[in-house]
């Protein structure tokens, strides 16, 4: 039994405790430098000398109004040599309640008259300034818990107008009228054929057909007017028919934006 915790023994004693480079160490080198300063671990923050004597006082139950000043001093340098061994620079502020805490041991050392009142202690001023930084204190500690909206947060609400802007409709220039009708005899050569005959076509009948194909209510498009297949005399006589029709203010062409399509209608 005994020979078998020993072997347990011996063989957690040889467990590597690291690894560098893949290789397990058990043994701690004997040159190994490891500086004083490598690890420091913060445990309390104080926002000045007086949140350090209320921490001190409150951490014992002590009464404010009778501080025990020779503890809270000796308890109070002990935290200044702490901050000095772990090389933290100290606020001039902590250095003076050091001395304004050893002057009040002091004071508190002579003796007083019987007849003294509270006015003539020592630490009179020193409880006055606990009581009101610890007032204040406790103010921001309650509005911290307050709710951030209405606080740091302002909702705001934006009541989006209604826009109703009237956008006219361009003019159809001739320009634009002649660039749409470059495009439909640009189809209708597609269509070209070789074969010569004589199609008796009439702008007077093609100009009925346009009037039969509209009406005031409905817009149809320019580029329906023209059939490809009829070749480039169709196409032509059709133009033609519209142009008429336009002179005659029979028709009215409209166009919803610049450069879109182009629209037939009767005028109304």
């Amino acid at each position: 039994m005994h020979e078998e915790f020993a072997n347990r023994a011996s063989n957690q004693s040889e467990l590597p405790f690291a690894l560098v480079q893949g290789e397990p160490l058990t043994l701690i080198p004997q040159d190994l430098y490891i500086p004083p300063d490598a690890l420091l671990v913060f445990l309390e923050a104080f926002e000045g000398p007086l949140d350090l004597l209320l921490y001190l006082i409150k951490r014992q139950n002590i009464d404010i109004l009778n501080i025990p000043i020779a503890a809270i001093t000796k308890q109070y340098m002990e935290y200044i040599h702490l901050m000095d061994t772990l090389e933290l620079e100290l606020a001039a502020e902590y250095l003076v309640m050091a001395a304004m805490l050893a002057e009040i041991k002091s004071r508190m050392l002579l003796p007083r008259p019987v007849a003294a009142d509270d006015e003539d202690d020592p630490r009179a001023e020193l409880v006055r300034r606990l009581q009101e930084y610890e007032q204040f204190k406790q103010a921001a500690e309650d509005l911290d818990a307050l709710d951030r909206l209405e606080r740091e947060i302002q909702l705001t609400s934006i009541d989006i107008p209604k826009l109703d802007i009237d956008v006219p409709l361009p003019e159809v220039s001739l320009n634009d009228l002649m660039s749409a009708f470059r495009d439909v005899v640009n189809r209708a050569e597609q269509f070209a054929s070789h074969h010569i005959e004589r199609e008796p076509l009439s702008v007077r009948e093609r100009m009925v057909i346009v009037l039969e194909r509209i009406s005031a209510e409905k817009f149809t498009i320019f580029t329906d007017f023209f059939d490809p297949s009829e070749g480039r005399m169709g196409v032509v006589v059709s133009f033609i028919a519209i142009l008429e029709l336009l002179r005659e203010s029979l028709i009215e062409l409209v166009q919803s934006e610049p450069y879109a399509p182009i629209y037939v209608k009767a005028r109304g």
